[in-house]
């Protein structure tokens, strides 16, 4: 018999070919150049001769290319913000990188230009020294670029090679977003023979004992459960990490992530804290281990299915810390 081999779907790559297509919009080559066209050209000149240097500027014309498709300056910047995007991923940055908290470059105000298209004022007041900046590390580009022979094509492909782990690193993120709103949905669905009143993001439930509960979106951990002792004030129950990944080479770094969120969440008081994986295979042992503070390990597989000893264990628990009666 022929074996029959069966692959997925592409999805991811169908997804990111409708976001490449907004990225060229937006932040590309493309985006760029349609600037340019409807610029005051002799002011763009005379910002690029201020800012980049006569000696970058003829390598430049030497390959045929106008200067800001390498060197921003102001005026480029303020016509269309967005472009910010650009010259970053064309440097090789990442988002995270260029303006993360912790270990970015301390531009993050800047931010809102690329995803936002706009300028706050204390940006505006910088930007001049954001693009000398830009124009000192392009300069370097320039020059270890250079025998690679510089061309449109070559620019445009380096700032794809950006684009790829931004795109993926936001797939990532809508899978983390789906899989919180996959077990928002299933505890929604085990209480919601009691459920007094639905807001946007969180859920208020009417237990045996006549308190409200309230289940939560929440930033970290990703849902929490809480009862209302009295009027604004509320005992922490459970704290839910939801790590949707599917790698399983990553997934003890997610679980060590998940151990930092359980280790505040104690510190507030929550008295459960319930980790929940999605990966085929976790060593629960190694898991308790790099997780000491989670309570439970759950899989989003099996809770998907609401069937299984491990789905029935998981409704329990919700019904029994809600204190609400079976259905």
């Amino acid at each position: 018999m022929t074996k029959k081999i069966k692959f997925p779907p592409p999805d991811l790559q169908i997804s990111f070919a409708l976001a490449l297509k907004r990225f060229r919009a937006l932040y590309l080559q493309n985006a760029l150049l349609e600037t340019v066209r409807n610029m005051d050209i002799p002011e763009l000149d005379r910002q690029l001769a201020q800012f980049v240097s006569p000696t970058d500027l003829s390598a430049m014309a030497q390959y045929g290319l106008r200067g800001e498709l390498l060197f921003p300056v102001p005026i480029l910047l303020e016509s269309k913000p967005h472009l910010l995007g650009y010259y970053r991923m064309l440097m090789g940055f990442s988002q995270k990188e260029f303006y993360g908290h912790d270990k970015g470059f301390g531009v993050g105000y800047f931010k809102s230009m690329e995803e936002k298209g706009k300028i706050s004022k204390t940006a505006a007041e910088d930007l001049p020294a954001l693009c000398t900046a830009f124009c000192e590390t392009a300069s370097i580009l320039l020059e270890g670029i250079g025998p690679l022979r510089l061309s449109r094509d070559l620019l445009d492909d380096l700032t794809l090679l950006t684009v790829g782990p931004q795109l993926r690193g936001g797939a990532n993120n809508k899978r983390g977003s789906d899989g919180i709103v996959q077990v928002f949905t299933i505890i929604r669905e085990i209480v919601s023979h009691v459920i007094a009143e639905v807001h946007e993001n969180a859920i208020e439930v009417n237990s045996a004992t006549g308190r409200l509960f309230l289940i939560e979106f929440a930033p970290d951990p990703d849902i929490i459960i809480r009862e209302e002792m009295a009027h604004h004030n509320y005992r922490n129950v459970v704290a839910i990490e939801i790590k949707s990944g599917t790698d399983v080479s990553n997934i003890h770094n997610r679980i060590g992530e998940a151990e930092k969120s359980h280790q505040k969440a104690r510190q507030r008081g929550f008295t459960e804290c319930w980790t929940i994986v999605n990966v085929n295979r976790l060593d629960l042992l190694k898991a308790r281990s790099e997780s000491p503070s989670t309570d439970r390990f759950y899989s989003l597989i099996s809770l998907v299915t609401r069937t299984g000893e491990e789905y029935a264990d998981f409704r329990r628990r919700v019904m029994s810390l809600t204190a609400i009666p079976a259905p």
